[in-house]
């Protein structure tokens, strides 16, 4: 509290947090979108690691194989494929945004969905494909 002039007490307004607002698609989007921009920077670096093993020659190659197709590995590899696939397709309603279309609430809301909805089925689309 922050004392005025003639010495009372006055409140100040709080902030707004996260435990009055309500989740939505398009706060979960944005969120998403920033945590996917991250993991992309640790799986690349995990991809450079990778060539690296590859440049060293068939034993460091194969150790990399072994640890990339267990189940650590493919789980790893999952959600890289899903953070590239998510970021991708959010960064295109992102680029739809700035021709000034899609912006009305429920254009957002629907859009945020469909990035969710494509980007695991591009992955699991890819999964099945690189596995089966």
């Amino acid at each position: 509290e922050q004392p005025m002039a003639d010495g009372a007490a006055k409140p100040r307004p709080l902030s707004p947090h996260l435990q009055i607002w309500r989740w939505t698609p398009t706060m979960a989007a944005s969120i998403t979108h920033r945590a996917t921009g991250v993991a992309l920077y640790a799986g690349a670096i995990l991809l450079a690691i990778w060539f690296f093993a590859a440049a060293l020659g068939p034993a460091p190659y194969a150790f990399a194989a072994k640890l990339a197709t267990s189940t650590f590995g493919l789980i790893v590899l999952f959600g890289f494929c899903w953070s590239l696939a998510f970021h991708a397709l959010n960064g295109l309603r992102h680029l739809y945004w700035d021709t000034g279309r899609g912006l009305a609430p429920k254009m957002a809301t629907t859009t945020a969905w469909l990035v969710y909805i494509a980007s695991f089925s591009m992955t699991a689309g890819i999964f099945v494909f690189a596995i089966g």
